[in-house]
């Protein structure tokens, strides 16, 4: 063998690192920090020569308790600016709320023991940090914190931090709230003190505002004992000022329309496209994949071209949906505003430390239609907020009671699954003429993107994704009918796109070509989330799927993928696939292309269906799963690949179950040794999820 010189170990040790750290992108949990997760303010400039030092923040603007929040998809921040404004106006603290990625964390070792710190953080996937968390949450969880003032860390360097933590979490994934109980492991280890519970909130079985509002209110009394606090009567104070400019129009270049940020305001967005910065993209194909008259699935073909933005195998797209206008008219008509829809005005922070949600100045039309998710669950408790101004005495007493009996609202509200104009509308058909459209914003939770596994292979169209998505419509018993914001939307750029002038599905409009028409040509605001949810790397290795429905969109991209490698003379290992619908000839999506994948991957695909109202007996995916165990075990011992895409709630759970079952039934173990292996597939990664509730 040649020897290796010094030069030739010092490349070989920088491509070692560099491979590494591509694969894992510095995390300690497998977790990778979207590149393109930069912040809103960051586009538009906001955040230049802002100090990372929270506590000369703190110190600067007069705060004497800082609101940490690690947010996915925005509702960990939604909640962590409800208990900055509740801590604010109830017991007179001075709140800053702040983005973890923000500041820098070593030298919380010098916090002040007479201030608190809150902690709202969100778990994402299997267990792992938000984005804008992932750098705090390997500090603090790390093996050796360092600290400014080089205390060890078993030496309590935290001693003087009192600190609060709500997680928000999914029962359905195995690492329920993982991250806050490791953050809030790691800071009482570290010497700080938590006040009150660590409170969690449950999305998984729907409870998280009944989880939130029980947590939080033993919390404040333990807060005030351990701060002296006194509570005082809660009084809305606006965080912003919002002003008429009766001297502008909507159509000055300056006005922000829905518009994005500044680059899109002037037509001359470019990239990088990120989750603050959309990339307008042309939808070059829509068609409809069931053949059913009361249901509709899309298949979308979403082009990137000219955008740089690349994606891989089983990312996720992200589509920034537009409120439907017939609930952008009714807003606006319960809060009195109708008739000024379209007056400009400018939104300015009272307090130095808050931030506008949008851009400024603008409409009330384009913040209720762009930036508010008005059609989102309503929050008791922001139902409560607002029965200062009810129009009258008969509907703030209907209010007071909704805010305090939770059943009660269970019953007349959340049940139903009204929005909030909705909500109001069933108490009285007066205007909400009162509620300060501060408070609105305030209250409000910003509109998010919304995220779709990509159905297509990067490796077969680099430029383009596709887009499997059911149009949501569900029938409320004795109330209405709740309609998917994003999917309806996506349902109306399709019409457009095949002719229809005004497209109006199920009732509803859009302003589908965009802000001053700036999407006119069927296009849609879209960037790309990368995902752990990958092939392998080795495409003779063998996987097994499981998608019934919508979560048979990653797979096709899966299938694809290997047609294509097979069609290049590369060994392709067993592709199972597991798929279930209601009825073959109703919504067996890509069937036609399926058949077309089996003749050309041969005895290397094999679909196994499961129809679940052709028979009296109804059959899902984990049925059939069970039935293919030799197969599924046998392809498991050559180290397969397991993957679930759909439902947490439901499938995927008992999908989890019956594959420890046929572990342990096929090897003749104990059954809790089956569970063993399936929780060590998903730790090693051989067993990947992407799933919804």
């Amino acid at each position: 063998m040649a020897q290796v010189d010094t030069l030739d170990l010092v490349v070989l040790v920088a491509l070692i690192v560099g491979t590494v750290a591509y694969f894992t992108k510095g995390s300690l949990w497998g977790v990778v920090k979207d590149p393109y997760a930069t912040t809103y303010s960051t586009i538009n400039g906001a955040k230049a020569g802002q100090t990372r030092d929270i506590l000369q923040k703190m110190e600067e603007t007069g705060k004497n308790c800082v609101i940490f929040y690690g947010s996915q998809t925005g509702t960990a921040e939604d909640y962590a600016s409800r208990l900055a404004k509740e801590g604010s106006q109830r017991f007179g603290l001075k709140t800053i709320l702040a983005d973890l990625e923000d500041y820098d964390y070593d030298n919380l070792d010098k916090f002040p023991d007479d201030k608190l710190a809150v902690f709202v953080l969100a778990t994402y996937g299997e267990g792992e940090p938000t984005d804008n968390a992932v750098d705090f949450f390997q500090f603090v969880s790390g093996e050796d914190v360092s600290f400014e003032s080089g205390v060890p860390a078993d030496e309590k360097p935290l001693s003087n931090m009192k600190y609060v933590t709500f997680g928000l979490g999914n029962n359905t994934y195995e690492h329920y709230n993982a991250v806050v109980r490791i953050v809030d492991t790691n800071l009482t280890k570290l010497g700080a003190k938590r006040i009150g519970t660590a409170g969690e909130g449950d999305d998984g079985a729907g409870t998280m505002e009944e989880d939130y509002l029980a947590w939080k209110e033993p919390m404040w009394k333990a807060l005030a004992e351990e701060m002296g606090l006194e509570e005082r009567e809660a009084v809305y104070e606006a965080a912003f000022e919002i002003t008429e400019a009766p001297d502008m129009s909507p159509e000055d270049d300056t006005v922000y329309l829905g518009e994005p940020n500044q680059n899109h305001l002037e037509g001359s967005s470019q990239g990088p496209y990120h989750a603050h910065n959309p990339f307008i993209a042309p939808i070059s194909e829509s068609r409809e994949l069931f053949n059913v008259k009361d249901r509709n699935c899309l298949h979308m073909e979403i082009s990137l071209a000219g955008s740089n933005l690349t994606y891989q195998t089983g990312d996720h797209v992200a589509i920034w949906p537009t409120n439907a206008g017939k609930e952008v008219d009714r807003f606006l008509s319960v809060f009195g505003v109708a008739d000024k829809r379209n007056s400009v005005i400018k939104v300015k922070p009272i307090d130095v430390t808050a931030k506008v949600p949008f851009p400024t100045p603008t409409t009330y039309d384009t913040i209720v239609r762009y930036h508010s998710e008005i059609c989102g669950p309503v929050s008791r408790q922001f139902v409560s907020s607002l029965a200062p101004f009810a129009p009258d005495e008969a509907s703030r007493a209907e209010i007071k009671r909704l805010g305090e009996d939770k059943d009660y609202f269970q019953e007349r509200v959340a049940s139903k699954y009204y929005n909030l104009a909705q909500a109001l509308e069933s108490i009285t058909s007066q205007p909400f003429s009162s509620v300060p459209f501060s408070l609105l914003v305030e209250g409000i939770p910003k509109i998010q993107p919304r995220y779709y596994s990509i159905s297509s292979s990067s490796l077969v169209q680099s430029d383009k994704v596709s887009v499997t998505a059911v149009v949501e419509s569900i029938r409320v018993p004795g109330a209405h009918t709740v309609k998917g914001v994003t999917t309806n939307y996506l349902y109306s750029l399709k019409l457009k796109q095949e002719g229809d002038p005004n497209p109006d599905p199920h009732g509803l409009t859009y302003a589908i070509t965009g802000p001053r028409n700036k999407y006119d040509g069927i296009h849609v605001p879209v960037h790309i989330r990368h995902s752990n949810f990958k092939l392998p790397s080795d495409p003779s290795k063998p996987i097994i799927m499981i998608g019934p429905g919508t979560g048979v969109a990653p797979f096709r991209g899966f299938i694809q993928e290997r047609a294509a490698l097979a069609a290049k003379g590369e060994k392709v290992g067993m592709t199972l696939l597991f798929f279930g619908c209601r009825n073959r000839n109703e919504d067996f999506m890509y069937k036609e292309e399926f058949e077309k994948y089996q003749s050309q991957l041969g005895d290397s695909l094999k679909i196994v269906t499961a129809f679940s109202r052709e028979t009296s007996q109804k059959v899902y995916v984990q049925h059939r799963l069970r039935e293919e165990a030799v197969l599924v075990n046998e392809l498991l011992k050559q180290k397969a690949n397991f993957y679930v895409c759909g439902d947490a709630a439901n499938m995927a759970r008992e999908v989890n179950v019956v594959l420890g079952q046929i572990i342990a039934e096929q090897r003749g173990l104990a059954p809790e040794k089956g569970e063993e292996i399936v929780k060590h597939m998903r730790t090693n990664g051989s067993y990947q999820e992407d799933v919804w509730s």
